[in-house]
């Protein structure tokens, strides 16, 4: 770590781990009223615990893109961020949000917009907190070297916070509704955070690996170009049946194809930098994070989302646990694990110490990832047989979740897999435990530094 601001990455790490804990937490109580269907339902209702646990999952994972972009963009921009009392305001802003639209839930208020039911004034903070961050980063840019990587990391983070003043748009119209709706939630997890993953992505390979910046940032164009190309356009398999006009059958289809490739090409440019590295880095755990992002993300968001994206099949399978298998392993590969491979990478340096427990924390990559996967695949067989038996024979809805209820009970049990692994990911990066700083200097620097 080479500037003195990066450390306000540490904040936002933090604060990002310990909404982590609540999302698992909200995800573990919702999975067991899929089995136990009357738990808590006096008190905590499902679709509370459901509003908890995905709005966590996306507050957590901005908060850490912020901490990330805090962290590289003085090393990238060769200068200290343009005001680090911007950054925790910015920070104080979100924490304050996301604790009161969690109050406002818990007592019935919310604005009934699948991941956008945050309360009216919680939106314009995210909002205000959103131009704070892009100010911030944006001087400290501007006033420095300009990189690849904080150029695509800039306009990733600029399109994501300008697509959030959609979520201030909310016609009478259901289909004008739902139309707006996507242009933030598909737009924002199926391209501009893509483009945040893959500058943080390559920033991470470039330090674990020592590849030549020049063939690192040819990747990350041809990444970027892609992603764009397929996002914008396959936003249109979320119109099939919303009451959109009908070419948006094809258009959707078609592009949704293409949505493969970016994923494709960021987990063939992860190997190919490791193949061509020649740096032998100490901390072997970030680079397993980093390897396992693009391929999960490739499997979960690519694999997974083909299996029922064109619109042939998704008349039979849509809103099925098909989706939830899909959308639990990308949310996973393409943003979690790339989250936990910056922390990874970046919390020796911020705590000042050498490399944690490595074995500890690689443990905790294959814990979580095999539960991952295996839900996945529990939910994929449920979502099959939910498929044939509700959408093709007609059965009734609460007669087919009765016929999954083992489906459920595995599904449960993998969440407790999850859980685990993420227990040990925080005690092996020194969140819950106390080590001692072997560090014999004030900071911890690179290898070759």
């Amino acid at each position: 770590m080479k500037y003195q601001s990066q450390k306000v990455a540490l904040a936002y790490f933090v604060c990002a781990l310990a909404l982590f804990g609540v999302q698992i937490f909200g995800g573990l109580i919702a999975g067991w009223i899929y089995v136990s269907p009357n738990f808590l339902s006096e008190i905590l209702p499902f679709n509370i615990i459901r509003m908890i646990h995905t709005n966590a999952l996306i507050v957590w994972l901005l908060l850490g893109f912020f901490g990330a972009a805090y962290f590289l963009v003085p090393e990238e921009a060769e200068r200290e961020l343009y005001s680090t009392k911007l950054a925790y305001i910015q920070l104080a802003l979100l924490m304050i949000g996301t604790l009161g639209a969690v109050g406002s839930y818990l007592v019935g208020i919310h604005g009934g917009r699948e991941f956008l039911e945050q309360p009216l004034w919680v939106k314009f903070g995210i909002l205000v907190a959103a131009l704070i961050f892009l100010f911030n980063i944006s001087m400290t840019v501007l006033a420095g070297r300009k990189t690849a990587i904080t150029n695509v990391l800039l306009m990733g983070l600029w399109l994501l916070s300008l697509l959030w003043i959609f979520a201030f748009i909310n016609p009478d119209n259901l289909s004008l509704d739902k139309m707006y709706w996507w242009f933030v939630v598909h737009l924002w997890v199926e391209a501009t955070w893509e483009l945040v993953m893959a500058s943080i992505l390559a920033f991470l390979l470039l330090k674990l690996t020592g590849v030549d910046r020049e063939i690192v940032e040819k990747w990350l164009y041809v990444i970027v170009a892609t992603a764009l190309f397929s996002g914008i356009l396959g936003t249109g398999h979320h119109y099939f049946w919303i009451g959109l006009p009908s070419y948006w059958l094809w258009l959707g289809s078609i592009f949704s194809i293409f949505e493969v490739v970016p994923l494709f090409l960021m987990m063939t440019f992860a190997f190919i930098m490791v193949w061509k590295g020649r740096r032998n880095h100490p901390n072997k755990a970030a680079l397993l994070w980093a390897l396992g992002t693009p391929t999960v993300a490739f499997f979960g968001a690519g694999v997974w989302g083909f299996l029922h994206t064109l619109h042939g099949v998704n008349y039979y399978t849509h809103g099925t646990q098909i989706t939830a298998a899909h959308g639990h392993l990308a949310f996973y590969g393409a943003y979690v694990a790339l989250n936990l491979a910056m922390f990874t990478y970046a919390m020796p340096m911020l705590l000042q110490r050498a490399p944690y427990n490595q074995v500890l924390n690689m443990a905790s990559f294959w814990l979580i990832t095999s539960g991952m996967a295996f839900m996945t695949f529990v939910l994929t067989f449920a979502g099959t047989i939910q498929t044939h038996m509700q959408r093709v024979l007609g059965s009734y809805y609460m007669d087919v979740q009765d016929d999954l209820a083992l489906f459920y009970i595995m599904r449960f049990g993998a969440g407790i897999a999850v859980l685990l692994g993420v227990l040990l990911f925080l005690y092996a990066i020194g969140i819950v435990r106390k080590t001692e700083i072997i560090a014999p200097g004030p900071l911890i620097r690179e290898p070759g530094e």
